[in-house]
């Protein structure tokens, strides 16, 4: 079994922890996906890969925060830790303003 390129923490944290794989997050049909890079996270502007295999090929993980497999329902907030150390707070009730995804926290290392 190989191991995962993320970690879920509490119920509404995703911890990203393979540099090799991007995340690409979805929350929902009416939701805007998210990608996690190494660097950070933006909203998605791609075309969505049609399963987790088509991910694969693009060097993604897909992680739909709706099924069981994650967290089980469309989230609100959601946070999710990059590689780079910092914290990000993506608020789906704030799509499409500035305040949609923000930081969080940065390093304390």
């Amino acid at each position: 079994m190989t191991e995962k390129p993320f970690l879920l923490s509490g119920r509404n944290t995703l911890i990203h922890k393979l540099r090799k794989f991007d995340l690409l997050v979805l929350n929902g049909d009416d939701m805007p996906a998210v990608l996690v890079t190494h660097k950070g996270i933006k909203e998605y502007q791609g075309k969505l890969p049609e399963n987790k295999r088509e991910a694969k090929m693009m060097d993604m993980e897909l992680i739909d925060v709706t099924l069981s497999d994650f967290f089980g329902e469309e989230k609100i907030l959601l946070f999710i830790q990059t590689l780079n150390g910092k914290e990000y707070k993506v608020d789906y009730s704030k799509v499409d303003s500035k305040y949609f995804i923000t930081l969080h926290q940065g390093s304390i290392i």
